[in-house]
């Protein structure tokens, strides 16, 4: 029998070593979504930081969770934290990239194509116009496809308070995509 991420990490306690399997299991997860907030190069060293603050912190693990992701995607959207500023200027970037490409390349796209960057280039002014703890609960569901039990466990928030703060997310990206439908944004956002 395959043991939880609870028992390893029980286990780490005195053998250090053996919180490797957790690294092991996890690291691609929180390796993508590092990604897909910061970018590659940051995330990778984020993600090195995001288990060495865990393995800091195992002592006061809650072994009654038997998944430790929601726990690691917290400690990751708190490293993330570090690079809001930036992320926000990144969204703002891409939303003014996208709009500039699609002028100077026009003759050349098909439609499809400029719709879909048109899209995307609303989607990203629309996630760096959101507060930073809204578009983190977004970006746990859109991309993680965390439940609200599990961001809610990441972000150390209530669940009523990841509702509220998906509700208002998906209000301002609906009305920044000019009243399209917000539950869209998942296809938009894996594919952007």
């Amino acid at each position: 029998m395959t043991p939880t991420d609870a028992e390893i990490i029980d286990r780490s306690r005195h053998e250090p070593d053996a919180f490797a399997a957790i690294f092991d299991r996890h690291a691609p997860h929180i390796q993508r979504y590092l990604a897909r907030r910061l970018g590659t190069q940051v995330a990778d060293d984020l993600v090195a930081e995001t288990f060495l603050t865990a393995f800091d912190k195992r002592e006061r693990y809650d072994r009654t969770r038997p998944d430790a992701r929601p726990w690691l995607y917290g400690i990751a959207t708190n490293l993330v934290g570090q690079h809001r500023r930036q992320e926000a200027r990144r969204y703002q970037a891409r939303s003014s990239d996208h709009h500039a490409a699609a002028e100077a390349d026009h003759a050349d796209r098909v439609a499809a194509e400029v719709t879909a960057q048109a899209m995307r280039s609303m989607l990203a002014g629309a996630l760096g116009g959101l507060s930073d703890e809204d578009r983190d609960v977004l970006l746990l569901i859109a991309w993680e496809q965390l439940s609200y039990e599990g961001v809610a466990a990441a972000l150390e928030i209530p669940v009523g308070t990841v509702r509220s703060r998906l509700n208002r997310a998906r209000r301002k990206v609906r009305q920044a995509l000019g009243g399209q439908n917000p539950t869209e944004i998942e296809e938009l956002l894996n594919n952007g």
